[in-house]
């Protein structure tokens, strides 16, 4: 079935490499007017992110402690003060050295909690999340502005980064690392996470581990098209395609980023962080099975918290492009199901992700797998 836009369909085999070298010479070709049209698309995506800069209102901005060589995050929250602990804890243990924050009208008191963080800029708005491109206008006039030359971390609240060895290797290592390789970027593979019972009904508490209750996933199956012109993997399949998408597969979430990049103010993420320009970028992540070094981003999206939210997104739907045709994913979070299965893993770390082929190696004596 062909992927709308032109998609080239891949299937991911286990340790089979979807491509096999770093650059745009190992994406599809596309012809000259093709590219002068991404770049065209890239021109517009820098200059609507431009203008959107007069929709943030700038509550706290610590940005003049910066310094060359720290590595940034960025993320926009609503909401998220059960997430926000954690989130910050673990990426200050893996290295960040300062957060770049929109807030989209929390009501909860996330903005109170990050206005007390030493090392959080924070803006907000009340702009429309959705007409926003989701965020992404947004995060990309804070990178402009505050990104160029760093490298950078794109990730929502419910995200958590591991790679290989991060436990010994904090980010500066991996940048650096990366630097060596002439890598301009990292992928990961976005794993959800879920509970043994039904939904919403586990006990979480801010500041701890959200695996601690969240500790299943699925190993498998996960497919992917590489897809033209730009070049991005389409990564499918895991547990919400499985209980919510079952019979419209095409549909599921898009499990694949690039979240890790080292930003110039040229550059534009196209949708969220699942493709960018200039398209090179995209060549970086091989997907599940792949031999280049990757992460995985572990999504905590079905904290007990889940059943209440999707009765509000459903209202107020904010998160997809056409709301409707998601109404009954929502509807089937708030029936509260079981998503654990007898075939479901238990998440034990990042070695186990390794084993499985959801997540790429790094030789830390300077060579990559390839």
């Amino acid at each position: 079935m062909p992927m709308p836009g032109g998609g080239i369909r891949m299937a991911i085999t286990i340790n089979e490499p979807i491509v096999t070298a770093i650059g745009e010479d190992t994406l599809p070709p596309i012809s000259w007017a093709q590219k002068y049209r991404l770049r065209l698309k890239r021109q517009r995506l820098l200059w609507r992110s431009f203008r959107s800069r007069h929709q943030l209102s700038g509550l706290i901005n610590r940005t003049a402690t910066i310094k060359p060589g720290d590595v940034l995050a960025f993320t926009t929250v609503r909401n998220e003060i059960a997430r926000l602990p954690w989130f910050l804890h673990h990426y200050r243990t893996l290295g960040v050295d300062h957060f770049l924050i929109v807030d989209n009208d929390s009501d909860d008191g996330s903005v109170p909690f990050l206005q007390e963080q030493a090392d959080v800029s924070l803006w907000q708005t009340q702009d429309s999340y959705r007409t926003s491109r989701y965020g992404l206008d947004w995060l990309t006039w804070l990178q402009l502005r505050y990104g160029h030359n760093h490298w950078t971390l794109m990730v929502d609240a419910d995200e958590l980064l591991v790679y290989p060895d991060h436990d010994t290797h904090p980010l500066h290592d991996l940048t650096k690392w990366l630097d060596d390789q002439g890598r301009a970027a990292f992928g990961a593979l976005m794993l959800d996470l879920y509970p043994k019972g039904p939904l919403g009904e586990q006990n979480y508490e801010p500041e701890t581990d959200p695996t601690d209750v969240l500790g299943w996933f699925d190993a498998a199956p996960y497919r992917a098209r590489r897809q033209s012109p730009l070049g991005n993997l389409w990564v499918q399949g895991g547990a919400r395609e499985r209980m919510f998408f079952a019979d419209n597969p095409r549909r599921s979430p898009t499990l694949n980023k690039i979240p890790l990049v080292r930003w110039s103010r040229r550059y534009a993420y196209v949708n969220s962080c699942h493709s960018a320009l200039p398209r090179h970028l995209n060549a970086v992540y091989e997907g599940p099975g792949g031999t280049a070094p990757s992460g995985v981003l572990l999504h905590t999206k079905f904290l007990p918290e889940v059943v209440e939210k999707s009765k509000i997104e459903k209202r107020r739907r904010q998160h997809f492009h056409d709301p409707e045709q998601f109404a009954g994913y929502y509807d089937g979070i708030m029936e509260r199901p079981v998503v654990w299965v007898p075939d479901s893993a238990l998440y034990d770390g990042w070695r186990y992700l390794q084993q499985l082929g959801l997540m790429g190696e790094i030789d830390w004596e300077g060579h990559n797998s390839n």
